[in-house]
């Protein structure tokens, strides 16, 4: 469309592009800075960094190795560093393939393999030298080493045409001990090369736990060959093999992380009962649903058969799953077909079960020892806490830091995800902030060493295998850091700054988190040509969950690929914004590395409010012609007057002139319009252009 080919327009926006990405290269470490000037890129951010002066230069005498371990995976994983460092460099791996003359350029040890099973207690530290005459990573175990290897190709930088890391001693080592990644596959099934580049992403992050969830109402989605029809009748035919669930365990092995699976019992079962009506509680199960919500079904706590199946189950599944720890879910058991069924309910009123929560507590009392049968310990979301259970369980807890604290109290060892669910759609820095165990918390040290560590989520009613990387990455980084870098840690700009190269090496490991929004874009608008809705895309996110299923009640059929879809949640032109809002009325921005003046800012943010304002009517236009847009009428409409507001702003500040009252409340007026719902997608910067507007009246507002 001629609308969006504004010549004017798309020079600005290169101008303003350019200055964004020069900015970044003088923060990544390109060119354009002194050497000592440039900070470290790296994230999760070790507990121990010692830097001096100088570079060691990787030259054309290039050789690594690995001088002392006990495991081929660490040999596999010095090769992935090789290739991701030939990609940086290039000549690296044709000189890695040349006779060695001499001592190895990088040097690996590692005192053992680690356990034939990872276990919770494995050690992960490592150190770390960059001296003059080389680079030496020193660890316990490979999994130590995995994780030195890891920063190893964060330090890499380029100066005056060459690769080089900075001299520097590390000495690390994770703060907790449980740093997970949840993945839900049930609502919305993923494909195996999906969970590799997963994968892929926790091992740059140091996250150390997969927990798959694999069953739920919706559908279940690991093969048993004991009970066939839970995926033969009760997943769509989307489902894991137990040779692909085997393979995964063996790719997620090889970069030390462990495969916690996740199969709901006895709530969210209805996929199960589906299949098996003998183990539930006498619902009448037709169908499996595609929405959340409803049916549900229950496993019968009462039927000695129940109990046969899960110990015939769980020790098929513990032959593909060899971690320690089996996820029995146990969350949202209403306990509602048990209190309608006569049976069950003599069965409870026999036992003195008052309550659901007490039969429920007899069924994971009757679980227990069949996990521990098969060499399992238990561990379930908050409900299935219970004095009735021994300390030896451990609890997730989805409630918050509050229900956490409660259980360490009592005595049982937990992992808090409350804060990191991710399609709560909340900011990095919301996320960064939230700790397992905050500085002010009134645990007693023995209750804090009950805390293993937290665990990020992500569930996928509103997500598939072409929005999930986008949804995922980077923000998982923060929550990474969080796990494994020193409490203290807490320097929110700096993190932004680390993050978005971070984001720049998690593509370099296959992940589409960028590049995926992007390819939707382009089918949106049927067109190469988007630097206008990819402009639009930049100022907005997706609403958080219970906003967006307020709206629109997605299911396995809905089709995820509108607006809403093809953005990102907590964009970077939040920071950005806040950067230059700051700096310009401020005369500072937030973040040294990143520092401009107020001229620069000023021009930056004129040069977006330019754009907002040009490529508005033909977004217009295009929303009254597309059914995949329609929708964002209002918001492509929106984006041009608030563009307009801050040209306003500006030009009253650049006169020195105040603006009139009027004037303020009609442009703040827009700006609450702009915060109401609408597309499903919010607008990531009026709290900055409220600032501005605010300043350019003279003063905040009443």
């Amino acid at each position: 469309m001629d609308t969006f080919r504004s010549t004017s327009t798309l020079q600005r926006f290169t101008k303003l592009t350019f200055a964004v990405a020069l900015a970044c290269v003088v923060a990544c470490g390109g060119a354009g800075a002194s050497a000592e000037e440039i900070p470290l890129k790296l994230m999760p951010y070790p507990r121990s960094v010692e830097r001096t002066q100088g570079y060691f230069v990787l030259g054309k005498e290039f050789h690594a190795a690995v001088s002392r371990s006990g495991d081929a995976r660490l040999d596999g994983a010095l090769n992935r560093m090789l290739v991701r460092l030939d990609r940086q460099c290039g000549g690296i791996l044709r000189a890695q393939s040349l006779p060695v003359s001499g001592s190895s350029t990088i040097s690996v040890e590692a005192d053992n393999a680690g356990g034939a099973i990872q276990g919770l207690d494995e050690d992960e530290s490592y150190q770390l030298h960059v001296t003059d005459g080389g680079i030496k990573i020193s660890a316990r175990t490979d999994v130590g080493a995995i994780r030195g290897l890891q920063t190893l190709l964060q330090l890499v930088t380029l100066q005056n045409g060459a690769c080089a890391l900075p001299l520097v001693t590390i000495d690390d080592a994770p703060r907790f001990r449980w740093r997970g990644f949840m993945l839900d596959v049930v609502r919305h099934f993923e494909p195996v090369s999906e969970i590799k580049r997963t994968l892929n992403g926790m091992e740059v992050a140091k996250l150390n736990v997969f927990h798959w969830h694999l069953s739920d109402d919706e559908g279940f989605r690991a093969e048993s060959k004991k009970f066939p029809k839970l995926t033969g009748n009760a997943s769509r035919g989307e489902f894991y093999t137990q040779e692909q669930m085997r393979d995964v365990v063996a790719y997620a092995r090889e970069r030390g992380i462990r495969v916690v699976p996740e199969f709901d019992m006895p709530g969210h079962s209805t996929s199960t009962v589906f299949a098996y009506p003998e183990y539930g509680s006498g619902e009448e199960i037709t169908f499996v649903p595609n929405v959340w919500a409803a049916p549900h079904a229950e496993l019968d706590p009462s039927n000695e058969k129940t109990y046969r199946y899960i110990d015939d189950f769980v020790g098929e599944m513990s032959e593909i799953f060899p971690d320690a720890y089996f996820h029995i879910g146990g969350d949202e058991t209403t306990g509602e077909a048990w209190l309608k069924n006569p049976r069950i309910a003599a069965f409870m009123k026999q036992k003195g079960f008052a309550t659901q929560n007490d039969l429920q507590a007899y069924f994971n009392q009757r679980l227990l020892p069949i996990l521990t049968k098969h060499h399992k310990r238990m561990i379930g979301w908050d409900e299935i806490l219970s004095p009735a259970l021994p300390k030896s369980i451990a609890v997730q807890s989805w409630r918050g830091a509050e229900s956490l604290s409660a259980g360490a109290k009592q005595g049982y060892e937990g992992i808090l995800s409350a804060p990191y669910y991710l399609d709560a759609q909340k900011t990095s820095e919301e996320m960064y902030l939230a700790d397992p165990i905050p500085a002010d918390t009134m645990m007693t040290a023995d209750e804090q060493k009950l805390i293993l560590g937290g665990e990020v989520c992500m569930w996928s009613e509103q997500i598939h295998e072409e929005t999930i990387d986008s949804r995922v990455w980077p923000r998982t980084m923060a929550m990474a850091e969080r796990f494994w870098s020193p409490q203290s840690r807490r320097d929110v700009p700096d993190m932004y700054r680390r993050l978005r190269i971070a984001s720049l090496e998690l593509e370099d490991v296959g992940l589409l988190h960028i590049i995926g929004p992007k390819t939707l874009r382009r089918n949106l608008i049927d067109s190469t040509e988007t630097e206008a809705i990819d402009a639009f895309a930049a100022a907005i996110e997706p609403v958080s969950f219970s906003d967006r299923s307020d709206t629109q009640h997605t299911d396995a059929l809905t089709s995820l690929d509108r607006l809403v879809d093809a953005v990102v949640a907590d964009p970077p032109l939040r920071q950005q914004m806040r950067r230059e809002v700051n700096a310009m009325l401020l005369g500072h921005s937030e973040g040294d590395a990143q520092a401009f003046s107020a001229g620069v800012a000023a021009y930056q943010l004129r040069t977006r409010f330019q754009l907002w304002v040009e490529i508005s009517p033909g977004l217009q236009a295009l929303a009254k012609q597309s059914p995949r847009l329609s929708d964002s009428f209002t918001r492509a409409e929106q984006l041009g007057e608030l563009g307009q507001a801050g040209l306003e702003a500006l030009a009253y500040l650049d006169r020195g002139v105040k603006a009139g009252a009027e004037w303020q409340q009609a442009k703040l007026a827009t700006i609450t319009d702009a915060e109401k719902p609408s597309a499903l997608v919010r607008f990531a910067f009026l709290p900055s252009l409220r600032q501005l507007v605010e300043a350019a009246g003279g003063g905040q507002s009443k």
